[in-house]
């Protein structure tokens, strides 16, 4: 009895300080690590996204404050240190020859000594539209649809008139009235403007570059003759919609034609179906821009000052016929070093909670708004980006999670890490979408909207590659509320005939660990000796018992 009783004793006191131990451990992590607002600028194409994740992180207490200025204006309030983060939907560019800017960076080994160390990292991707306005009668036309050599020559003064021939063989033969085109163009330095003059100068150089005056994109278009130019995304989709806008067409992220996240903004606006390499025209749904982006080129050298960016090319030429060909993903830039004068630990930790709310739960909010989310391989890449403000202030809590299964993100595929759901379930565009038929009535073959389903078997093959190329690439999309084009009371279409819309399918995560976290050998130790303390504790008291009975009864 006395063996058994110093037994208890040495447990309880070894096994007591232990636990109380861990107990401390434990709250010390739970403990809600200290925050402070941070602020940034930049892109207007992803604005309508950052909007949404900032209102989700409000309600954590989070403090982030954004403006949208333009990728340009952006990249060099990072550079400035006047801000903690941009948002750019391309790169920094260096020297700019259409307005004699020069966007410097770490890689210019001019300004290395005064650089602010920095990573991008994915954070959406999508479709960039072509809102417009034209009315027959007082109506709103709703299916328009236009090439890409038509588009091209509307942007480039080539095309001033709605009622122009080529616009007619667009749509197969119906004729548009005589009206003026106004091509509204960004004012500011846009990642919209880089991405579309990508393009232009991609696939049209004999139309763009005379225009431009030489090769290559720019982020601030050259605007002349009737075109007009407007700041910011809202500013293109507000004048486009107003009174004055009929026989405008603008560029923007398609986020602003739906409308569903944009203040002032009119709900459901029709933009213009482009015409693909396989010869059929699309919506920017996030199906649609999930295909394309399967042919998208990444960087992935992480030696590389460009690591993760991408290259476009193979986008607008993919073959496949569900194809949105401008589709493209915005970036953050944060910084990375520790000795960053903006930085601190609470903010360094603000911003790392705002990605990882923006790269898991916040994706699946993106296909209703207007945008896609990420395919996992972009996902996890700008997860380990992430991990970048922890190496520079350890101090930065950082949760380990398993983004497969706790992201719940549309486009992960159970059993296929390199693949893309979206991609996969994109439904065929309806025979009216060929050109030489059609056009389709408004709102015919846009596709499933919202997101789609979960939990469920993959869905059989579609046509179409929706693997990856040899650098990874990726896709999303703009999903929509409202269907571009979608008809509505004083809308009309260009005649038009009707065609099947496919529906979405269910979907399962895939079990891919992005860090594993390392397991609690010490916690193993403490539960078995806490077990066994209160097994002891338990036998301890009857035996007693007993044995003080047996001693009174042998006396």
């Amino acid at each position: 009895m006395r063996r058994l009783l110093v037994l208890a004793t040495a447990v309880a006191l070894c096994a007591g300080p232990l636990i109380g131990a861990q107990a401390a451990g434990a709250a010390v992590v739970e403990q809600a690590a200290v925050t402070a607002q941070i602020n940034g600028s930049g892109s207007s194409w992803a604005q309508v996204a950052i909007v949404q994740w900032i209102t989700d992180v409000t309600a954590r207490n989070l403090q982030v404050a954004y403006t949208g200025t333009g990728s340009a204006q952006g990249r060099t309030d990072f550079r400035n240190s006047t801000t903690d983060f941009a948002v750019s939907d391309i790169g920094f560019q260096g020297f700019d020859r259409s307005n004699d800017t020069n966007d410097t960076n770490c890689t210019d080994p001019n300004h290395r000594a005064t650089c602010r160390p920095y990573v991008y990292l994915p954070m959406v991707a999508g479709g960039t539209s072509f809102p417009y306005q034209i009315r027959v009668g007082g109506q709103l036309v709703q299916n328009l649809r236009l090439s890409g050599k038509t588009l091209a020559e509307i942007f480039t003064n080539k095309i001033t008139n709605w009622d122009d021939p080529a616009i007619t063989r667009d749509n197969n033969g119906r004729k548009l009235p005589s009206l003026q085109i106004t091509p509204v163009v960004h004012s500011e330095g846009s990642g919209s403007t880089a991405q579309f003059t990508s393009y232009l100068d991609a696939e049209f150089p004999s139309l763009w570059r005379p225009f431009a005056g030489g090769p290559g994109m720019t982020e601030y278009f050259p605007r002349q003759g009737r075109q007009i130019a407007e700041n910011g995304s809202d500013g293109i989709i507000n004048f486009v919609t107003s009174a004055s806008g009929n026989g405008a067409i603008g560029y923007d992220e398609y986020a602003y034609a739906l409308g569903q996240s944009c203040a002032g903004c009119v709900k459901g606006w029709p933009v213009a179906q482009l015409e693909n390499s396989a010869g059929y025209f699309t919506a920017p749904t996030q199906y649609n821009v999930a295909v394309a982006l399967t042919k998208a080129e990444i960087n992935m050298n992480k030696s590389s000052a460009g690591y993760l960016l991408e290259k476009l090319n193979k986008v607008y030429t993919n073959p496949d016929k569900r194809t949105y060909p401008l589709s493209s993903y915005s970036y953050m830039i944060i910084p990375t070093s520790a000795h960053d004068a903006r930085m601190s630990t609470a903010k360094r930790q603000t911003l790392a909670d705002f990605i990882d709310w923006s790269i898991c739960g916040g994706q699946a909010e993106m296909g209703p708004i207007g945008y896609s989310p990420l395919p996992i391989n972009l996902a996890q890449a700008s997860f380990q980006q992430m991990y970048k403000l922890h190496n520079a202030d350890h101090h930065v809590q950082i949760s380990q999670l398993n983004i497969a299964t706790e992201c719940h993100n549309p486009t992960f595929w159970a059993g296929h890490p390199s693949g893309n759901y979206l991609a996969q379930i994109a439904p065929e565009p309806p025979a009216c979408a060929k050109a030489g038929n059609g056009p389709c009535v408004a709102g015919t073959g846009v596709g499933p909207t919202g997101n789609p389903g979960k939990n469920g078997k993959p869905p059989a093959s579609t046509s179409g590659s929706t693997s990856p190329t040899a650098s990874p690439s990726s896709s999303s999309s703009a999903s929509a509320s409202t269907p571009s084009g979608g008809t509505s009371a004083g809308t009309v279409a260009i005649g038009g005939s009707t065609g099947g819309s496919g529906t979405g399918l269910p979907l399962t995560g895939s079990p891919t660990n992005l860090a594993a976290s390392e397991g609690n050998s010490m916690g193993g130790l403490l539960a078995a000796l806490a077990g066994f303390e209160v097994l002891l504790l338990l036998a301890l008291p009857p035996v007693i018992a007993r044995r003080r009975q047996q001693g009174r009864a042998g006396k």
